[in-house]
């Protein structure tokens, strides 16, 4: 076979979303469902893909060979905002080759042509989460970043008498500004924008989670001072924490007290480490290297290049890069 064909042969396209339910999620459904039936699952891909994020920040991507779908990926569009610069990151997720056609190169090759065509693109980096051994990506390039959790006693939160609101949709513009502010004091963050934020919808809707989704926040007058998001999961005996954020440091000591309330009777609060300036709203608490959702990131322009250089030499190693909430 000449080059010319065998480059014909083999081709990165774009999966429109019907093809995936069709082709991929009946053979990813047992990885990734959770507690989903399948057409839950389906049901839910169906919705993200179709909706305003999902059509502007979000594709499906396969490789084919011979006209034969052999791998496939997700991959999202999102902006990283590294010390004063904006940089284009493309986020790949799902990773997927069907067990009979798996240890061929096909999650190389697939991963190889989309990079190139990021760099192609003026993408600035490339990001990803991995749940396998981390060294399949290293090989390709990227960095595994400290991912981390950390645990907590509730009983050793503070007990301080604060009245809590349960916060609903209506809360949603303030919450966002005190996200917004807080993250502005981070050296190295995911951009929120709007269509981020239905995205963040979307994933809180979500059956993939168990547990029960809990939006706490103490209100100042008609102002939010903080908020914290998370699971309730019975099984666990534990408050499972999202994101918090606060609008002034002394609000800082809000936190304890509301991830109290979000334990209730439980035992444990406990989550991925937060990113700096949040780190410090907690005790120190059980830090542990996480196993899964490890955080890599692959630079792929020299701007960005010298801006990461930069970063990990002036990182602040008690705190992790991005919230739980930013994974993909």
């Amino acid at each position: 076979m000449t080059g010319g064909r065998f480059a014909d042969a083999i081709r990165l396209d774009v999966v429109a979303p019907d093809a995936y339910v069709r082709d991929v999620l009946p053979h990813s459904h047992a990885l990734w469902a959770g507690a989903r039936s399948f057409e839950e699952y389906a049901a839910e891909f169906l919705a993200t893909a179709n909706s305003g994020w999902g059509k502007r920040r979000f594709r499906t991507l396969g490789l084919h060979v011979g006209g034969e779908l052999v791998a496939s990926c997700k991959r999202y569009e999102r902006a990283l905002r590294c010390g004063d610069r904006t940089f284009k990151a493309a986020g790949i997720g799902a990773v997927f080759t069907p067990d009979a056609l798996r240890g061929r190169g096909y999650a190389t090759a697939l991963l190889g042509a989309l990079l190139d065509a990021e760099r192609t693109a003026g993408t600035d980096l490339a990001y990803l989460f991995s749940d396998i051994h981390p060294v399949f990506y290293e090989r390709l390039g990227f960095v595994a970043l400290p991912s981390r959790t950390i645990a907590l006693r509730a009983s050793a939160l503070s007990a301080e008498r604060i009245e809590v609101a349960v916060l609903g949709d209506g809360d949603a513009a303030p919450v966002r500004r005190l996200f917004a502010a807080l993250d502005a004091r981070r050296p190295f963050a995911f951009a929120r924008m709007p269509l981020d934020w239905e995205w963040q919808r979307l994933r809180a809707a979500s059956r993939e989670h168990a547990g029960q989704l809990v939006r706490l926040g103490v209100r100042r007058g008609r102002a939010l001072a903080a908020y914290v998001t998370g699971r309730r999961i019975p099984a666990a005996d534990a408050f499972a924490v999202d994101e918090f954020a606060y609008a002034r440091d002394d609000d800082a000591a809000l936190i304890g007290p509301l991830l109290r309330a979000g334990a209730g009777d439980f035992r444990t609060v406990r989550g991925w480490l937060p990113p700096a300036v949040a780190r410090d709203a907690l005790p120190r608490g059980a830090v542990r290297g996480r196993k899964d959702a490890i955080a890599m990131v692959l630079p792929l322009s020299a701007p960005f290049r010298a801006a990461f250089r930069q970063h990990r030499t002036d990182r602040r190693e008690s705190a992790d890069p991005c919230w739980s909430t930013d994974h993909i």
